[in-house]
């Protein structure tokens, strides 16, 4: 025999005697007795009555993250004799928000007796719920059955009302496993909202075994008990009237009630000094449909921050608007300070159409999502500035008269542009100095060639600080990039060109009618039987050499021509000379009869215009100078010609 546990109550004495042998639901029975026992100490020192309310769990234990996103109502009143009558009993519950929750909760299923008792959690020693995780839950929020049997609890005429006044269209509310559905037990839940949702897995006091559930996505839920130590499930339905749970108890068996809230928080940073040293924030989270303030907060003394608001949980799906004034004793005006604000989810991903780095003291974010938890940031300081700079790297200029014009630009809009003077390695004005720029705007720093300059002579790269201590605010790695300022900000960026001792080849190909069969040579036209003449030009403009017989020209004949056989491929230095050897159509041109020009180029062309031929291949020999200047670059011409079929 073990141990005799003696349990003291208001002066009583019960003594349990456990035996090791006997009845194999010995040890079930006796767990629930306890419980029974529990639940009578608890009764008989009970606090005089409350208004119910509702509560988070004090502790996460091992529950999910979102642990602190439910609300469990507090069933302080609960009358099991009213509940089991015809009319049920009219219950009332104040929310985090200030909301008001109310139902009728009926009771049926038992005939005589008590159904149903409101006790602490954990229910028993084997609940997942108050033992393993959610902890602490102040009240009653557990209604247990006080016997086994088949009862069902329904709620009815579930409303939400705000402290506006209008009842709430969008809430989320919540039915959790209270005890343990083991062998013969079971849990059926029903709503006329939306389908239910799997919230959470509570995990067991001890492994990791679950019971059966089934109907996730329907409108009815299933818990099916389990052999030994279970966990529990939490769903939620979004907007029900009507919820209905119908308790199979082998033993004992209950079940909880929670709303589901969203939490928010409100704070304002200040980035550098404040205008004025009188100058201070007020901060709110207002009704957006009354224009109220539910909460705010003010700034204080002459220090940066973070100053923030209490977490505020919105029970009810009410719209928010998120806003920002001077205080009064200020001596500044808002507008004189840039402002931004941002949201961000801390309780898992943040939903996109969330404000992030929004040049805004106003914003409607309407409904929270029921379960997140966001930390809205008004940041203020001065004016963000931005300064834009050139430099040459190593070597100076590709060519003397190279010059670069840098541009901050807001989308199309050029605000601020500079073009450089100067030789070698010199550049002057080559600043923007710093320009006084919007918060929240995207601005992207660029450069083009100004003159004749080619860009493709430099490899370009930008860097960039910002002044401003502690900003977050990202800075452009690449040419080209985009930069979205914070207030406060003071951003100097420099673009540098470095000088490529590289070849770079420029290819141009135009098309000339030499003739036609109506009007000869005479403002002849594109038309069939017309004589084309294709001219493809390649010049280096790079400061280096081509390496030697590596220029290759592959080009495709149009559908619709047929190679002037008769006609020879010709080539011409132009001015200057390319230098590349002598040329030889024999040995330098390759045709192909392959569909778009493509490899073999083996093919022969025939006659005086040959439709087959579909691609040239022509590759020079020798080694292309490189170009001396930006108009000295070494050049060559190549011409065929085709008749129009």
């Amino acid at each position: 025999m073990r141990a005799v546990p003696v349990l003291r109550f208001a002066n009583r004495v019960f003594t349990m005697i456990a035996y090791t042998s006997g009845m194999v639901a010995c040890s079930f029975q006796l767990r629930r007795l306890l419980a029974l026992l529990l639940l009578v100490g608890g009764l008989m020192w009970s606090p005089a009555a409350q208004a119910q309310s509702c509560s988070q769990a004090a502790t996460q234990g091992s529950a999910p993250a979102s642990w602190q996103t439910y609300c469990w109502l507090n069933f302080v009143n609960y009358n099991d004799a009213t509940a089991r009558t015809a009319a049920g009993q009219n219950l009332s519950f104040t929310l985090p928000d200030g909301s008001t929750l109310t139902f009728n909760a009926r009771v049926t299923g038992t005939t005589t007796g008590t159904a149903y008792n409101a006790v602490a959690a954990p229910s028993w020693s084997g609940s997942a719920v108050g033992n393993s995780s959610f902890r602490d839950i102040p009240g009653r929020p557990v209604l247990y059955t006080a016997s086994a049997g088949t009862r069902t609890i329904a709620l009815s005429n579930i409303t939400i009302t705000p402290p506006a006044g209008a009842s709430a269209t969008v809430y989320s509310f919540v039915v959790a496993d209270g005890e343990s559905s083991n062998d013969g037990e079971a849990l059926r839940i029903s709503t006329n909202g939306g389908a239910w949702q799997l919230l959470d897995s509570v995990p067991p006091i001890s492994g990791s075994n679950f019971p059966p559930i089934s109907g996730i996505g329907t409108s009815n839920v299933n818990i099916t008990g389990a052999p030994g130590t279970v966990g529990a499930y939490i769903v939620g339905s979004n907007s029900p009237t009507s919820v209905t749970v119908e308790t199979q108890a082998g033993g004992l068996q209950g079940v909880m009630f929670a709303v589901r809230f969203a939490t928010i928080r409100l704070q304002t940073t200040i980035v550098g000094s404040r205008f004025n040293s009188a100058d201070q924030f007020q901060y709110q989270i207002a009704s957006t449909t009354s224009g109220s303030a539910i909460i705010s907060g003010t700034t204080t003394g002459s220090g940066n921050g973070p100053f923030s608001t209490p977490a505020l949980n919105l029970s009810a799906g009410m719209p928010i608007t998120l806003r920002e004034t001077m205080a009064a004793g200020s001596v500044s005006a808002l507008a004189q300070y840039s402002t931004t604000l941002t949201c961000v989810n801390t309780n898992g991903a943040t939903r996109p159409g969330l404000p992030n780095n929004l040049a805004t003291t106003n914003f409607n974010i309407g409904q929270l999502q029921f379960g997140e938890f966001l930390v809205c940031t008004f940041v203020n300081g001065g004016p963000p500035r931005l300064r834009l700079r050139k430099l040459l790297g190593s070597g100076g200029r590709q060519f003397g008269g190279d010059q670069f014009t840098i541009r901050i630009r807001d989308g199309e809009t050029v605000v601020a542009t500079r073009t450089t003077t100067g030789s070698g390695g010199t550049v002057n004005n080559g600043d923007t100095g710093l320009v006084q720029l919007s918060s929240g705007q995207p601005y992207t720093l660029d450069e083009i060639a100004a003159g004749d300059t080619i860009l493709a002579n430099y490899n370009a790269s930008i860097a960039c600080s910002n002044a401003t201590s502690g900003s977050a605010t990202s800075l452009p790695t690449s040419v080209g990039g985009t930069i979205t300022l914070r207030p406060g900000d003071t951003v100097t960026c420099t673009i540098t060109n470095t000088r490529r001792a590289a070849a770079l080849l420029i290819v141009s190909k135009t098309s000339t009618v030499i003739s036609d069969p109506v009007n000869g040579t005479v403002n002849p036209k594109a038309i069939p039987g017309a004589i084309v003449e294709y001219t493809i030009n390649v010049r280096n403009a790079g400061g280096g050499t081509v390496d030697s017989s590596s220029i290759i020209i592959l080009d495709e004949m149009p559908a619709n021509a047929a190679f002037a056989t008769g006609t020879p491929v010709t080539f011409a230095n132009g001015t200057p000379s390319s230098q590349l050897n002598a040329f030889n159509a024999a040995t330098m041109v390759r045709f192909s009869a392959a569909p778009e020009g493509a490899a073999p180029y083996t093919y022969t062309p025939v006659g005086a215009f040959d439709a087959n031929v579909r691609g040239i291949r022509i590759a020079p020999t020798g080694t292309m100078a490189a170009a001396t200047s930006a108009t000295n670059q070494p050049n060559f011409t190549i011409r065929f010609r085709a008749r129009v079929q």
